[in-house]
Order: C-alpha cells, then structure tokens, then sequence
C-alpha cells in the first residue's frame, strides 16, 4: 500500500481532500486515511499502528460483569470503535511513540473519536499519562453508558494484574518429578510440541493441564500421545 509525504506548507491543501485508501504522512506528524480496528483503542491506518492518546479501553479478552453473569466487554469496546471510523477518512495528529505505535489524537468528519470513546463508555481517562479525558469519563459513569452499566477492571489494573498472575505462575511451576520434566504444549492452531529440558523454548513454556497440556516422562512417550517434539 502506497504511502505519500507531504510537507507542512501544503498539508491544508491536501487534507481538505478526500484522502485515498492508502495513508498520507504529513511531516508534521499527522497521518490521514481509512483504518482497520484491532481493539477498542488501537487501529491501523496502511502499515501505521496508532494507538488513540489519552484514552485506556478494556482489553480484546476481557470481561465485564452483569448481574446475569459475564459480558464480553472487549468484543463490545471494539465494535463501538469499528462503529465510530467504519468507511471513514481519519485525521491522526501523532503525539508520541510508543513500541512502534503512533499514539495520536484521530478525527472523522469533525468528530474527535477519543473523546467519543471515552464520553459513550466504551473506554476510560487513561491519566497515567493525560488528563484531557477525565470529563468525558466523568459524564458516561454519571449517566451509567456501556462499561458503567456492568462491573468492571479498568484496564490498566486487569494488564497489571495479568503480569501478576503470569510472574506467579512461572515462579511456581515446577514438574511433578526430576524425571517427568518434558513440557507437553498446544499451540494456539492447536499442534501439540514437547519441549526438553535445554531446548531454546523449554524455560519460557508453561503448562496449562486445564488446557490439555501435560508433562511427560521421555519423548516417547510424549510421541506415542501424538506430540512431536519442538524444532529448537
């Protein structure tokens, strides 16, 4: 997908225009096109990752809670941001980098969609690191809009408290015996790889036996379960 530069004297021309359906980046640090939506504040715009300034929505796995049980709140989070840019020329003026991700302020049609997101309660004030939100955030808990009508982590603590868990458990997991210490796993597609002890991926691999996984006591065995034993 092609991508144009333009320079600041002539941005105003340019962005009066219908922006094609690649991206322009403007020297300035602005960048205009159509976006795809990966979660409830993150997006990309050609081969421009943008995650949207000043605001923290829940995350794509996380769950809020009704009383009739739980919500999949980031599911929902991301369709309202799909809603919101859907067919729509974004304008993203790029505030700071982050991991390789613009983290801009964006607008459509005149309408700032961090705000929206904030204001229609699909994302919180994210004040680690501004306070340009905190009024929206303030209007959508008053009037009890989408995340307020249920229970819920802000995102930051459901993130930190994941670390927490993923530290604990890796401390914690030892194999049921010196001799039983090959880690049976299941990747995501669903193939099952064993991994010795030495192997390159032996020591940040961890067993989910709710999952399916398990330990093993020799390859053979592992092979004779239907795992194949990990490439490196």
């Amino acid at each position: 997908m092609k991508t144009y530069f333009i320079t600041a004297a002539i941005f105003g021309f340019i962005s009066s225009l219908s922006a094609p359906l690649g991206s322009l980046v403007a020297d300035q640090g602005v960048l205009i096109g159509k976006v795809y939506v990966t979660d409830g504040d993150s997006m990309r715009m050609g081969d421009h990752r943008i995650r949207l300034f000043g605001i923290d929505a829940v995350e794509a796995r996380q769950t809020c809670e009704f009383e009739s049980g739980p919500w999949d709140c980031g599911r929902a989070a991301r369709r309202a941001l799909e809603r919101l840019t859907d067919g729509k020329t974004l304008t993203c003026s790029v505030r700071d980098m982050d991991r390789g991700r613009h983290v801009a302020v964006c607008t459509a049609d005149g309408v700032e969609i961090n705000a929206q997101m904030v204001r229609r309660g699909w994302a919180v004030a994210y004040t680690d690191f501004s306070e340009d939100y905190v009024d929206e955030e303030a209007v959508a808990r008053a009037e009890g809009l989408a995340l307020w009508r249920s229970n819920f982590e802000r995102p930051h603590d459901y993130r930190a408290r994941l670390r927490a868990e993923q530290a604990s458990a890796a401390e914690a997991q030892e194999p049921p015996s010196s001799d039983c210490s090959i880690k049976g796993n299941i990747s995501r597609s669903g193939t099952k790889i064993f991994h010795e002890p030495g192997q390159r991926d032996y020591s940040r691999t961890r067993i989910n036996e709710a999952g399916g996984e398990r330990w093993f006591c020799s390859p053979e065995e592992a092979r004779s379960e239907g795992w194949r034993r990990a490439a490196r």
